[in-house]
């Protein structure tokens, strides 16, 4: 629970620095809606934990990338779709750039808090 949370939290910051790079068109209204856009792709992140690490490897191999690169656009869409303060001005075009730099971006944020010991490895 508390590993959800931190990723939560994670997700949230990387959504406000997103949504302060203007050619990207993420538009968020508050912390708050972050911190729900961080909690609904954490979940929808979650639920394809579930799938088998080979299946997912898989899928990612035989595709070159483009089954979670789609998977994780959906899930950004998606997530902009349910709350209200958070708008994708271009439409696909936001949802592919902000998909792609928030992998990038939480990436970063993760391995800065494993290297400091907040998170585990």
């Amino acid at each position: 629970m508390i590993g959800f949370l931190i990723s939560v939290v994670i997700l949230a910051i990387s959504l406000l620095i997103i949504s302060k790079i203007p050619p990207i068109g993420v538009e968020i209204d508050s912390p708050v809606k972050a911190l729900l856009g961080g909690a609904i792709i954490g979940a929808f992140n979650g639920v394809w934990g579930f799938f088998p690490n080979a299946l997912r490897g898989f899928f990612a191999i035989i595709s070159l990338g483009l089954v979670p690169l789609i998977g994780a656009i959906i899930v950004f869409g998606l997530a902009a779709w349910l709350i209200e303060g958070f708008r994708l001005r271009y439409g696909i075009w936001s949802a592919v750039l902000g998909a792609i730099a928030l992998a990038i971006i939480s990436s970063i944020l993760n391995a800065i808090l494993r290297s400091v010991g907040l998170v585990a490895v």
